[in-house]
């Protein structure tokens, strides 16, 4: 029997006992199969063991044993999820095409923002936020600093993956998810102020970006683009962070071999390279089927043969590769408004944040996080706009931070600011509310 496996199985089981007691426990669990598929990195009976399910179980049977009060933060960002959540319901039931793929896609889809919103009842202190953040963080960045000594030991000729099964199993889809988690963990080398440990995070960070460009992706490189710009603009630590981007970029750009030159190249010349083209046909395909379904789109995994042999019949059929016409295709243009909303009001909150917590010492690691999000969302936005990860977990879940982030800070400010101040933050609050 693989000792790997029975290594993971006691010390998953291990916690369960104290998951029980402490549901935070069982979110932090959670988040770490969920996002790192830690089973996925064995190879006997632990590799299909629905660990996710069990730690599900118990943590939602700790929330309703505990004593602590169970409120949702019903925040713009959470009333546009519950409306978009309502939306897929309705379109799964009255205008799915494929019914039996889209429940069971809507089953999926559930289940990840069930925890979603569960995180946002139990996870609602300083200390958890940032358990919560360093948790999701570094179950992605583990991928990265693995990739990037092993992009490193192949000369750049090995191409990163993600592991099996999930949503971040192929080099692209890994490549958005480095990406994403560079700006949480310039945030936590900001929080320490011990300097071996702020040492040992940066060169975890180069290695990721070694890693994202040992994936191959373009939309990753190009969602690393936009995020290098936005964090130098976002962050402390601008000369550090300027002098460590001047020198790493042409560095890590010189290391790589002929190939990876010549594949990223193709972004300036996307109507010669057949996968370019194919997306751009998948996202003619959605159009099509959109403006003929506006409502409420096909339904879950609309981007099936047949349908596209009714709305565009010359193209091969081919995923969403973008989550902008993924949703649109699946949901409609109510479905689209809804998503596009929902990111809007996001980065709203996150800015809220980052001005609520001016002068407060004490609260800087919340504008510090509230910036390290809106990078992220940027890459997001940006990568995914090549991918179809339209329900992938980890926007949604710094979604929810930012929410709790942001309901903590204006506790916070409510009981350790002078009448005066605390007018000013509201004032603020409310001006900012109203643009």
């Amino acid at each position: 029997m693989p000792i790997r496996d029975i290594l993971l199985t006691l010390f998953i089981f291990g916690l369960l006992p104290v998951a029980l007691v402490r549901a935070e426990v069982g979110i932090l669990l959670w988040t770490w199969i969920g996002l790192m598929n830690p089973h996925k990195l064995t190879w006997g009976f632990a590799f299909n063991f629905p660990f996710a399910l069990i730690v599900g179980l118990v943590t939602i049977i700790a929330i309703f044993l505990s004593r602590e009060p169970k409120r949702l933060p019903l925040a713009p960002p959470v009333v546009a999820l519950i409306a978009f959540n309502i939306w897929i319901t309705v379109t799964t039931i009255a205008f799915s095409l494929y019914p039996e793929l889209a429940w069971e896609k809507w089953r999926t889809v559930m289940k990840i923002q069930l925890f979603i919103f569960i995180s946002m009842v139990v996870m609602h202190s300083a200390e958890r936020i940032r358990a919560l953040v360093v948790v999701a963080t570094y179950s992605v960045a583990y991928f990265g600093i693995k990739g990037g000594v092993y992009t490193i030991m192949k000369g750049g000729s090995g191409m990163v993956l993600g592991p099996p099964g999930g949503f971040i199993s192929g080099n692209t889809e890994i490549a958005l998810a480095m990406a994403m988690t560079l700006p949480l963990m310039w945030w936590s080398r900001l929080q320490t102020e011990r300097r071996w440990l702020k040492h040992i995070i940066l060169v975890a960070m180069i290695l990721v970006s070694v890693a994202v460009l040992g994936s191959y992706s373009r939309g990753g490189l190009l969602a690393l683009a936009a995020m290098a710009t936005v964090l130098w603009f976002k962050s402390r630590g601008k000369l550090l962070l300027g002098v460590v981007l001047v020198c790493l970029v042409p560095a890590l750009a010189a290391f790589m071999p002929e190939e990876w030159h010549g594949k990223m190249g193709t972004i300036k010349t996307y109507e010669e390279d057949s996968s370019a083209t194919a997306r751009l046909d998948a996202w003619r395909f959605a159009l099509n089927l959109a403006k003929d379904r506006p409502v409420g789109g096909a339904g879950f995994d609309a981007f099936q043969e047949d349908a596209y042999a009714r709305w565009l019949p010359d193209a091969r059929p081919l995923d969403s590769h973008s989550i902008w016409f993924q949703v649109l295709a699946e949901h409609g243009f109510v479905g689209l408004a809804l998503f596009v909303l929902l990111w809007i009001l996001t980065w709203r909150v996150s800015s809220q944040v980052i001005r609520m917590c001016r002068g407060h010492a004490d609260l800087q690691w919340a504008s510090d996080l509230a910036a390290m999000i809106q990078v992220s969302l940027i890459g997001f936005w940006v990568g995914a706009s090549f991918l179809g990860l339209a329900y992938w977990d980890y926007p949604y879940l710094l979604m929810a931070v930012a929410v709790l982030t942001r309901m903590v800070a204006v506790k916070r400010i409510q009981q350790g600011a002078p009448e005066a101040e605390i007018a000013d933050s509201k004032r603020s609050l409310l001006h900012t509310q109203g643009r």
